[in-house]
């Protein structure tokens, strides 16, 4: 089965607890703090793999959870760090953030590896905060959480050439002879209903991978037929073969199908109409196909038209080395979107560490990235480590905001639902 567009989630692991320990040892006279550090989560890596052509391993996936680091030990041992999970995806897959809709992988090579989600450092341990004027901290740090993200992998298959033309014009005989890929071939339309990938060997020594794509009908880039299905395919290949019936059986015009096919291309994606295209003149053992081969050569003078018959293998070599030779001609990377030379300044803007806000009980909620950062690695289990947190706001600049605003001794500050005393 063919599977090109999954959704599922994932989960980095959480780093691991940093501990308050003391050295206890016979003959060592004021041992200090000996709590180790935690250890750090397990990331979730995706890895292109040339081999994989679908994925449907991921078809009913819902979650991919990567394992928590080790808390940290007494006398100074570190907890160990989780494994990553290595997750092998198609080449050709792009992985999307849903939560901020953005990209954050594109995998184009084999055995490249992205860090999808990046598992959370280890708390620190209280040996981590003696110094010579605290020689006995009892702190510590919880370890920080790993990423969560529900994320989307669509896949566009990598090929050199692809095959487009409407249905039963023959893409798949011509794929079946020239390669060693075996769609399915029948009498009616639509009967290749997903990709189908061949390596072409030309008798020179090159070679390239030919797509044959399911085929488009007048519309599709508006949904008809098969519709965004094969579109999106198109986008990777650097040549593009219209295939003509030149003989069809519903009496269709060639360079009407020309037009109309370059027509849903262009309504797709206009880059598409900077790529090369060759045209395969197909089913020329038919009786009128040679007639229309005249016309057509007229109606497009410029473009090159090699005639075939793939049901006898007629001229096959010659349409073979064409494309092989327009492939010397142009890489994939001619047909970016940044054609045009820019220059883009970037800018660092600061994030805001904090926000405070005032809901309808008269609560003041603080909010913000350093906070949370701060909230979540507070253990509330001591004393120690929840002075540390309001010394950690007090530098932030929490509770000055919050005089400004009003807020007095004994009044309530909400923190992430936790519920405070403000003392003055």
């Amino acid at each position: 089965m063919f599977i090109d567009d999954v959704s599922f989630h994932i989960k980095a692991g959480n780093g691991g607890n940093g501990v308050v320990a003391f050295r206890r040892e016979k003959y060592v006279p004021f041992g200090g703090p000996s709590g180790g550090n935690g250890g750090r989560g397990g990331d979730i890596i995706f890895v292109g793999d040339e081999g994989l052509t679908t994925l449907l391993d991921f078809r009913y996936q819902k979650l991919i959870v990567a394992a928590n680091g080790e808390n940290g030990r007494p006398k100074n041992c570190f907890g160990r760090d989780a494994k990553d999970v290595y997750i092998r995806v198609p080449v050709g897959s792009i992985v999307y953030d849903l939560n901020n809709g953005i990209v954050i992988a594109d995998i184009t090579k084999h055995k490249q590896e992205v860090v999808v989600a990046k598992g959370g450092k280890g708390g620190r341990g209280n040996a981590s905060f003696g110094t010579s004027r605290m020689t006995a901290p009892e702190i510590c740090e919880k370890g920080e959480l790993g990423e969560e993200k529900v994320i989307r992998i669509e896949l566009k298959i990598l090929a050199d050439v692809g095959l487009v033309g409407f249905p039963s014009v023959g893409k798949s005989t011509i794929i079946s002879v020239v390669s060693a890929a075996r769609p399915k071939i029948a009498d009616y339309p639509f009967t290749t209903l997903v990709p189908q990938l061949g390596v072409v060997k030309v008798k020179d020594g090159r070679s390239f991978v030919m797509a044959d794509l399911p085929g488009l009908i007048e519309n599709a880039s508006q949904g008809a037929g098969l519709g965004f299905q094969f579109l999106k395919h198109i986008e990777r290949t650097r040549v593009i073969v219209h295939v003509l019936d030149m003989d069809s059986k519903e009496k269709r015009n060639p360079y009407d199908d020309y037009l109309k096919i370059n027509k849903e291309l262009a309504t797709y994606n206009p880059q598409l109409m900077l790529r090369p295209q060759l045209i395969v003149a197909n089913k020329m053992d038919l009786p009128n196909a040679n007639h229309k081969l005249e016309q057509l050569r007229k109606q497009i003078p410029d473009m090159p038209i090699i005639p075939i018959s793939a049901y006898t293998n007629h001229n096959l070599d010659q349409m073979v080395y064409e494309i092989a030779n327009l492939l010397d001609t142009v890489t994939i990377d001619q047909f970016k979107d940044d054609l045009v030379d820019q220059v883009i300044e970037y800018r660092f803007t600061p994030e805001q560490a904090f926000v405070i806000e005032k809901d309808e009980q008269g609560v003041y909620n603080v909010s913000g990235p350093m906070v949370k950062k701060f909230f979540e690695a507070t253990d509330f289990t001591r004393d120690a480590n929840i002075k540390m947190l309001a010394r950690r706001l007090r530098n932030l600049g929490v509770d000055a905001e919050l005089r400004k605003l009003g807020v007095k001794h004994g009044d309530t500050v909400r923190i992430f639902g936790y519920e405070f005393e403000f003392l003055d």
